[in-house]
């Protein structure tokens, strides 16, 4: 068998490993089924390249985004490894030949999303391949208490049944709690599975956090004081635009990036961020994953997180050379707030919800005990203004609806038509004084949908568009794809009519199989998550990296030293006397956690609290177990 040290050397062209690399990959070797939580930056990838080269057979590596595989695929082909990936959007020919040339063996890395794998034509071909490995990238997505949970990926398991029964599964994650660990074994079936954790301290990254009610200007400052390349993370697309431009005018080079904008611009704009040193890309959390940029000198957050694991994630993609970086959360007093009120608005009361089904059984005149699997057009526009409902309110109706089984969703219904008004506002102006009917049109587009149209693509409905115009659906069609043909406007038209698919027969809609104590406790838990976001941020006297540790699950008794708390600390002058008095008052209520310690002290005392621990712990004289009981050494 080759060495792993030869693959590494002569593929990727370093001479040595990273820390738990060698490790995770002689498990697989051995054949054993492998759990590896590595933070991003950490080398996940070769962790299940070098073996995938080693072991004879392909590799079926699972993942969730396309712009991930296609990354990945290229980059293995660069190094001269035959990969290929498989994705929505591809002929059917292509397709099954892509498939063909792993049967044949002439392919080594098969990327595919997990929906893929209950497709028949992928199970028949499975059936035919020698399959040497399995892996699960982005694993905690597998897990209910993860925070991307997918549900596709616990379907995963069902795909095991055609490998061989000797096949390793690898599973990698960059973010994964203990319990998430869990569920990640038990749903992937990873019976006697190696678990290995790379600890989630980063050394070379200082974290941060402001409050402030002038969140831009206080970028804008930032910036200028750390050079190099940067990631702006904000939670709109509106915001992306808006954040860049400001940058662009103070004599920053920025640029904006989010999912509504085309592939073609999207692939455009990531190149020439990767390849520039002094770039700052402002974005929403659709960047960032699968891209390799080893330099990136600083993120920025500019609204809370959604939770901490993907703080995690995307403040990590800063430093990943090794070379100091940093991290900021810049908030403002009212995000907090406006934080619960998303949450609440993600999941209408329960009675919400089955009204909304209620209405859509009244739009499609179905009786209760009615024919299953029937499907029927959809149009939010239409079905909101029949039945008078909030459009946010039955989005995420509808999704809860889909979650649980009771309605399908087509990949359309995710996908509706976009425009953007590609002209100046006063070429716009001149267009419409010389084509009065096409002038009208537009300013009903712009009075339904608002300026915002000149930066962004919108969502639209086209018969939202029709009514105002007082015109049918279809002449509002063509008047949309001839502005198009004029480059005034950019029209992605929905490729398909949204269809919604009752998956049983009409419910009586008091009585629907809806779990909505799992709906609570999924939105309590997405209350708790952010709780944990907002003591982080505003946390402002326990070091910022052990809170990150400590919410992984790994007990650190060092401060980094490097955080906003960790330097306000270390230029605190302690009262020597008082040190002595509280260590003699801890040693005497040993073992205790720390939380019982704080309220032991009052609060003005917390800081000379966190320097004692420290010392201690650094002498050796105290310790603290997994459960985050600190106890006296003897």
């Amino acid at each position: 068998m080759i060495a792993p040290e030869e693959i590494l050397k002569k593929y990727y062209g370093y001479s040595y490993f990273r820390p738990l690399q060698r490790e995770i990959i002689e498990s697989v070797l051995q054949r054993n089924h492998t759990l590896g939580i590595l933070p991003t930056g950490g080398g996940k990838s070769v962790c299940f390249q070098v073996p995938g080269l080693i072991l004879d057979g392909v590799s079926i590596v699972i993942t969730p985004l396309i712009a991930l595989m296609k990354d990945q695929v290229e980059q293995l082909k660069s190094r001269g490894i035959r990969a290929a990936a498989i994705y929505s959007g591809m002929h059917p020919r292509e397709i099954d030949n892509t498939l063909d040339n792993f049967v044949l063996g002439d392919y080594k890395f098969l990327y595919v999303s997990p929906e893929r794998l209950e497709t028949e034509i992928m199970i028949e071909r499975a059936k035919r391949m020698k399959i040497g490995l399995l892996v699960v990238d982005e694993a905690h997505c597998i897990s209910k208490w993860g925070h991307d949970f997918r549900p596709p990926y616990l379907r995963i398991a069902n795909f095991q049944n055609y490998l061989n029964k000797n096949t390793p599964i690898i599973a990698l994650t960059a973010t994964a709690t203990e319990r998430v660990r869990k569920d990640i074994i038990n749903n992937l079936g990873m019976n006697k599975c190696q678990v290995f954790v790379k600890s989630f301290a980063r050394n070379n990254l200082s974290l941060f956090s402001i409050q402030t009610e002038q969140k831009s200007t206080t970028l804008l400052n930032l910036l200028k004081e750390h050079a190099g390349s940067s990631i702006v993370y904000c939670q709109t697309r509106k915001q992306t635009k808006e954040t860049s431009d400001f940058l662009i005018k103070n004599g920053i080079q920025a640029d904006f990036y989010h999912a509504g904008l085309e592939n073609k611009i999207r692939f455009e704009k990531q190149e020439k961020w990767i390849k520039s040193n002094n770039n700052v890309i402002v974005s929403t959390n659709a960047f960032g994953m699968g891209i390799d940029k080893p330099d990136v000198r600083s993120v920025f957050h500019l609204d809370l997180p959604e939770n901490l694991e993907a703080y995690y994630q995307e403040a990590g993609r800063a430093g990943r050379d090794e070379k100091e970086s940093v991290a900021y959360v810049i908030y403002q007093q009212k995000d907090i707030s406006d934080s619960t009120n998303l949450i609440e608005l993600r999941y209408p009361h329960p009675e919400r919800i089955k009204r909304i089904y209620q209405c859509l059984c009244n739009k499609y005149k179905l009786a209760v005990g009615s024919k299953a699997l029937e499907s029927y057009d959809f149009d939010m526009f239409d079905f909101c203004s029949t039945f008078g409902i909030n459009s946010l309110e039955a989005h995420y109706g509808l999704k809860i609806l889909a979650e649980q089984g009771v309605l399908l969703l087509s990949d359309s219904y995710f996908s509706p038509s976009k425009i953007m008004i590609t002209m100046t506002g006063r070429d716009i102006y001149e267009f419409q004084l010389k084509n009065e009917i096409l002038g009208d049109f537009l300013k009903t587009i712009l009075r339904i949908y608002g300026g915002e149209l000149y930066s962004n693509f919108l969502t639209i409905h086209e018969n939202e568009i029709a009514s105002a115009a007082k015109i049918s659906f279809s002449e509002t069609i063509s008047k949309l794809e001839f502005l198009q043909k004029l480059e005034i406007i950019e029209y992605q038209k929905q490729s398909n009519s949204a269809k919604i698919t009752f998956l049983h027969s009409r419910f009586d809609a008091e009585h629907l199989p809806v779990n909505f104590k799992e709906i609570n406790d999924k939105k309590l838990r997405e209350i708790n998550e952010k709780g944990k976001v907002v003591e982080f941020a505003t946390n402002s006297r326990k070091c910022k990296m052990q809170q990150l540790q400590e919410h992984f699950d790994e007990f650190n008794t060092k401060r980094c030293g490097h955080c906003d708390n960790c330097l306000r600390i270390d230029k605190i002058k302690m009262n020597s006397q008082r040190i002595l008095e509280i260590t003699s008052q801890i040693n005497k209520i040993m073992p205790v956690s720390v939380q019982k310690l704080e309220s032991q002290f009052d609060a003005t005392e917390y800081d000379i609290l966190e320097k004692i621990l420290e010392e201690q712990f650094s002498k050796n004289n105290w310790s603290m177990d997994r459960q985050g009981l600190i106890f006296k050494i003897n």
